[in-house]
């Protein structure tokens, strides 16, 4: 019988993994996210790469109190910093009605559509080259 898991050290990591893959079931993996959706997502990859680094230490390296507390404190100022950002995103879009949020965004994909453009027309270049 197929099984499916998700790991991760809270219910919260749990969650956003299950709906990471969800997302991708129902092709809407490519789709836009809120600001605070990609605040979150970048947070849980800060702590996956955290954890990825302790993990890659020797045994008793990564087993030591002083890469635990680093490890540690890592998680907690990804989560003070994720909490902040989206207080901030919250307020701007509570007094601005979400203009900013949006024209934030469309300027965004504006700036990858460019950026994209510029890397195709060097990678072109090289080729003919």
């Amino acid at each position: 019988m197929p099984t499916l898991s998700f790991d991760g050290e809270t219910h919260g990591e749990i969650v956003v993994k299950v709906r990471r893959w969800l997302a991708s079931l129902d092709g809407e993996e490519g789709s836009s996210l809120s600001a605070a959706e990609a605040v979150n997502q970048g947070a849980e990859l800060t702590k996956d790469a955290l954890r990825i680094i302790a993990a890659s230490a020797p045994d008793p390296v990564a087993q030591s109190d002083l890469v635990k507390g680093l490890t540690n404190m890592g998680y907690k100022a990804t989560d003070t910093t994720r909490s902040a950002v989206i207080a901030g995103l919250d307020s701007i879009e509570e007094m601005t009605g979400g203009s900013v949020v949006r024209q934030a965004t469309e300027t965004g994909r504006k700036v990858v559509w460019s950026m994209n453009s510029t890397v195709a027309k060097q990678i072109l270049r090289a080729l003919r080259s």
